[in-house]
């Protein structure tokens, strides 16, 4: 099996139905962003799941990079996020249609609130969630979002989300990487039929020098990155590691032909000390 058919076999089942791809290519706007690199992601690895969000500013970027690489639109999945700066029914369904103008799309795959925290002052940060997601739902309803979901949200405030609205979100996406488990999340995930997504995989690089994350690249001849994806997909969580540069895009997506063994997933599992390398949601009300 090629690496481009091994991305699209490993797939993900969301709660409605849909089948989201468990590796994507992330586009944050910690790095930059590279054209040709999503391009070439497209077009000679296989990736057909993209993230990116309205605060990643690159939205108009990821239209031309798209539209170049000849795909259909049905090929892709794509995932969005609404910042907070545009939480509340209104703003929310009026950023979302936004979004998908610049993006050149009629539909997300998956679109997510990007954070727990509101920026609207005189409402607390419940009651904007629980309206904001009222309008996530009726985007769902309508079709203009395929599935929505939440991201850097703690288990709290999925269970207000949860009394306050309609619908549980079909993804929580979070941090996750060797040095950033949240157990009781994911348990949580599972309970609810929420797919766990996790970012910062490779901890923005700081897990590539860990001695035992090279122990284990050593014995199956693999690169320490290639270790840490192996890990968190092996795990059955959907991850978006990001590069702008071809040659770590290719090396990413190359993790399909090779499983770790138990001994090597638990010693990546002893490895959690709790630091978070992105932001840190757990003094959010």
């Amino acid at each position: 099996m090629s690496v481009a058919q091994g991305m699209r076999c490993a797939t993900v089942r969301l709660s409605n139905g849909l089948s989201i791809p468990i590796l994507g290519l992330g586009t944050s706007s910690y790095g930059g962003y590279s054209h040709d690199a999503i391009v070439y992601a497209l077009t000679e690895c296989g990736v057909r799941h993209i993230d990116t969000a309205q605060q990643y500013d690159c939205e108009e970027k990821l239209n031309k990079s798209i539209r170049e690489s000849g795909l259909p639109r049905s090929d892709l999945w794509l995932t969005n996020k609404l910042w907070p700066m545009d939480y509340g029914y209104q703003a929310a369904k009026k950023a979302c249609l936004h979004s998908c103008a610049l993006m050149g799309v009629e539909y997300f795959d998956l679109y997510l609130m990007h954070w727990p925290g509101s920026m609207k002052l005189g409402s607390s940060n419940r009651e904007v969630r629980a309206e904001t997601w009222r309008a996530l739902e009726e985007l769902y309803k309508e079709g203009v979002c395929r599935a929505i979901g939440v991201s850097n949200f703690k288990i709290h405030h999925l269970e207000q989300l949860e009394e306050d609205c309609n619908m549980v979100p079909h993804v929580n996406q979070v941090e996750y990487h060797p040095f950033q488990q949240p157990t009781h999340m994911i348990e949580y995930c599972h309970e609810k039929g929420i797919v766990f997504e996790g970012y910062c995989p490779l901890a923005r690089g700081q897990v590539l020098s860990n001695p035992t994350v090279h122990q284990i690249a050593e014995k199956y001849g693999r690169t320490p990155a290639q270790i840490c994806i192996r890990w968190s997909i092996q795990n059955g969580v959907v991850t978006i590691p990001k590069s702008v540069k071809k040659n770590r895009i290719k090396e990413n997506c190359q993790v399909f032909g090779f499983q770790l063994e138990e001994a090597d997933m638990a010693a990546l599992g002893r490895l959690h000390d709790g630091r978070h390398v992105g932001w840190d949601p757990r003094d959010v009300e």
